[in-house]
């Protein structure tokens, strides 16, 4: 039997027309769409696709986007006062730091810099300590379009053997949290986990973080497990790819995500609900919707 195919974009589609029409009901009492603002610094190729991304998603839901694409050269204290003035304007709900940033620069003063309400992206260290103590606030967007892609699928976490490979800030680290918090119970693997294979065999969800394409085979699934691939990776052939083997993979697993169209739209729609949710908050609009 088939997996089942866990797909990020249909979701994704969904949620977004949900967005648009609590943004239309609410416009009259708001005076003015959420808006958005993405700080991208320097000229990394992937940040400019997934900027344009993000700025296309923000039209489709009747969101404005703020962007500003400042050189490489940029001064640190030049970029934590460009986010100080985000902050301070009242058009923007959501702010968002496109990480990677050019070497040299702090990345994590540039996330301490940004107003904890504001932080489209969960990354504040407020907010990841909101998440730790399972208060309300802005998700990691990635781990959490994880969840929502789960919850959608009715994939039963409560008491679930669990294995995250990968332990980033980003992604391993907050993903394990969320697990936690549904009931699962989780084991995060790393660069220096000793005999990986027999940890991910014990897996019921199997969610891989690793930045390494193809890292996870057949060798490392036990039939029946759900798969969820965050990788993204671009092959020297051409074509993309994920940190699971798609193809060796699919005939064993439950569920499985694939690359792309799986976990990616997902991020970029979560990015969207944080900033929707802080500009309904900010005009004590209903906000349906829940945070996943």
């Amino acid at each position: 039997m088939a997996a089942l195919l866990l797909d990020g974009r249909a979701l994704a589609t969904r949620l977004e027309a949900q967005l648009a029409d609590l943004i239309s009901a609410g416009l009259a009492k708001a005076g003015r769409p959420p808006g958005l603002a993405v700080l991208r610094v320097g000229d990394d190729p992937a940040s400019g696709v997934y900027v344009a991304n993000k700025e296309k998603a923000c039209g489709r839901i009747g969101a404005l986007s703020f962007g500003a694409h400042l050189p490489a050269n940029t001064p640190q204290a030049q970029l934590e006062a460009e986010l100080r003035r985000l902050n301070a304007d009242p058009a923007v709900d959501g702010i968002l730091v496109q990480l990677p940033v050019p070497e040299g620069l702090d990345d994590r003063a540039l996330l301490l810099a940004l107003d904890p309400d504001k932080d489209a992206d969960g990354l504040h260290p407020l907010n990841l300590g909101r998440l730790v103590r399972g208060e309300a606030g802005p998700r990691s967007c990635t781990p959490a379009g994880v969840m929502a892609l789960l919850k959608t699928a009715e994939i039963p976490l409560s008491g679930a053997r669990a294995v995250v490979v990968g332990r980033s800030i980003l992604v391993g680290q907050p993903m394990a949290l969320m697990l936690q918090q549904a009931d699962a119970t989780v084991t995060v693997a790393h660069s220096r986990t000793k005999d990986l294979v027999a940890l991910t065999r014990q897996a019921e969800l199997l969610v891989v973080a690793a930045g390494r394409p193809g890292l996870i085979g057949a060798e490392h699934v036990s039939p029946g497990t759900v798969v969820v691939d965050v990788g993204i990776h671009r092959r020297p052939e051409g074509g993309l790819c994920g940190d699971v083997r798609f193809a060796e993979v699919e005939p064993l697993a439950k569920a499985i995500t694939p690359v792309p169209g799986g976990v990616g739209p997902m991020t970029v729609t979560m990015l969207l609900l944080n900033t929707v949710r802080a500009w309904a908050r900010s005009h004590a609009l209903a906000y349906p919707l829940p945070l996943l």
